[in-house]
């Protein structure tokens, strides 16, 4: 009895702790210029693809070495910038189209959680957090929830302004084969996608702690070999399938990567 309720004691402190944390967390998150910045960021980039690719359909380059003629192609419609029906063209689409599209924000994420872990650890934060006998599991795990909190508003962002882009340079919205559907589970299945890249992004930052260098170069680095499987994983005409599948690989990530995040913490130095 008393070894059961010890462990009920244990575990209301564990929520407690864990939940002061996160609401310092997304406090000093949604308090800081960085967020809006990476938000705007966001906002602003679809539109500026989109009209900035339609104003320049058709034009012709002609390298002065080689004499090889290039024809800019435009978007074909709106949602292409968002994914491609699965299919249709292959995962890794080298040309313009191809490569600036949604999937550019797991890149911009990575710049959002190591600049914000890196903070920490610069300000001494961190090393405050733990010498009050903090656990670096529940700092890992908030992290990681605010990175992710984070990551989906910069999704929304460039969803919004995909639509401001569409509009202003007069593509078209038609859906295809997609549907309404696809596009909603396309977008649930980036969303989740998003729990796979945090987790790899807070354990290089904790890697680099206040190295911010260190950290950016390595979340790229391995976030480059993950890269391929976002437009395979969320295609446009993505299913209820894609979603689960994102989402399972959301969690075992976070969970996966967490262990090993809250092992290097315990290992290694906090300066």
């Amino acid at each position: 009895m008393e070894r059961a309720e010890k462990k009920q004691f244990e575990s209301n402190r564990l929520g407690k702790r864990l939940k002061s944390m996160l609401k310092v967390d997304f406090r000093r998150m949604f308090t800081t210029p960085l967020f809006y910045i990476m938000t705007g960021i966001c906002l602003v980039i679809p539109i500026l693809i989109l009209v900035m690719t339609t104003m320049m359909d058709g034009t012709v380059t002609v390298d002065p070495n080689t004499g090889v003629e290039t024809t800019m192609e435009a978007f074909e419609n709106t949602w292409q910038i968002i994914g491609s029906v699965s299919g249709e063209s292959a995962g890794m689409d080298m040309s313009l189209t191809g490569m600036c599209n949604i999937n550019l924000l797991y890149f911009l994420v990575a710049v959002l959680v190591c600049l914000f872990v890196a903070g920490d650890f610069r300000s001494g934060y961190a090393k405050n957090l733990f010498a009050v006998r903090s656990k670096k599991g529940d700092y890992v795990a908030s992290k990681t929830l605010v990175g992710f909190t984070g990551g989906a508003f910069m999704l929304l962002a460039f969803f919004a302004g995909t639509m401001l882009g569409g509009a202003i340079s007069g593509l078209s919205f038609d859906m295809g084969t997609a549907g309404a559907g696809g596009i909603v589970m396309c977008m649930l299945s980036k969303l989740f996608l998003v729990a796979v890249f945090v987790p790899i992004y807070v354990l290089m930052s904790v890697i680099g702690k206040q190295k911010l260098w260190l950290s950016l170069l390595c979340s790229l680095c391995v976030g480059m070999l993950f890269f391929t499987i976002v437009p395979m994983m969320t295609p446009l005409n993505s299913t209820i399938l894609n979603v689960v599948m994102c989402l399972a690989g959301g969690v075992l990530f976070s969970m996966g990567m967490g262990a090993v995040s809250n092992k290097v913490l315990g290992k290694t130095s906090l300066v």
